[in-house]
């Protein structure tokens, strides 16, 4: 599983380290971020791309499980 570490940025930086990971053609993915624009931008973009997208939230980051 690839882990993409997306906080401290801001769209459309998450999307984009995001879309350069899935290029690896893994079955799932990690996403990390820190604010509810990336999650929403993130999972839309995903859910494009074919992947479920599961959002867990704990304190103030939040974990996006990606899979195909």
């Amino acid at each position: 599983m690839t882990k993409v570490d997306a906080r401290g940025r801001s769209c459309p930086e998450p999307v984009l380290m995001t879309k350069k990971a899935l290029a690896s053609g893994e079955n799932t993915y990690e996403v990390l971020v820190d604010n509810r624009t990336a999650v929403e931008n993130v999972t839309r973009f995903a859910k494009h791309q074919g992947y479920t997208v599961s959002v867990t939230e704990s304190e103030e980051e939040f974990t996006l499980s990606l899979t195909k």
